[in-house]
């Protein structure tokens, strides 16, 4: 068992939900980064989301266009961020989510993303930007490398579309809460309580 399948069977066996945290890799700069993955793990995080800093966000909100900003100022790329992941991989068990736009993994290669992200310690891959029709080899390459391929669903994701997202992902579905770019709330909506319930049938 992977450890994010072990990380979510332990949660349903204690009925507890799990802390997700999302940093963005390099920001500020990547000896914090891995201090914070080591750090978040060590304070109880369940799973640690690390973002890849990219040039033209689509979803993302003010502060994680801003943190991508500051990273991308360094002019590092996958590379350093899976030396990073590595270094802290010594030290935690967390599993980690590397969560990116399509472009820059594409850029690198699907193949070497894959050996490279397994033999660092990475345990799963969100795109959020690759759809599920369009995914077939992507999510291939990755089970062949044991690495989880993380989806994402929306409240407006048709019961069609959360059926062909559910074939294809494995370790967890990301549920998005709204409509918008992602940022701080004051509630979640009842569209993210339908939109879990909904995914659950598939």
């Amino acid at each position: 068992m992977n450890r994010i399948a072990a990380t979510f069977a332990k949660l349903k066996r204690e009925g507890k939900g799990g802390f997700i945290p999302f940093i963005t890799a390099g920001d500020p700069d990547l000896a914090t980064t891995r201090a914070l993955l080591v750090e978040l793990a060590n304070a109880g995080a369940d799973v640690i989301e690390l973002g890849v800093p990219f040039s033209d966000p689509m979803a993302d909100g003010p502060v994680i266009q801003r943190a991508s900003e500051r990273a991308l100022k360094h002019g590092f790329g996958l590379e350093e961020i899976f030396k990073v992941v590595a270094e802290a991989r010594a030290k935690i068990e967390t599993p980690i989510v590397l969560f990116s736009y399509y472009n820059p993994l594409l850029q690198y290669g699907v193949d070497r993303l894959a050996r490279e992200a397994k033999h660092a310690g990475v345990d799963g891959i969100l795109v959020t930007d690759l759809t599920p029709e369009e995914a077939e080899e992507f999510a291939a390459t990755l089970k062949l490398n044991e690495l989880n391929m993380i989806f994402l669903v929306a409240p407006t994701s048709t019961d069609d579309r959360l059926r062909k997202i559910s074939a294809y992902a494995s370790g967890f579905v990301y549920a998005v809460s709204r409509t918008g770019v992602t940022g701080a709330r004051e509630n979640l909506s009842d569209e993210a309580e339908l939109l879990v319930a909904r995914m659950r049938k598939f």
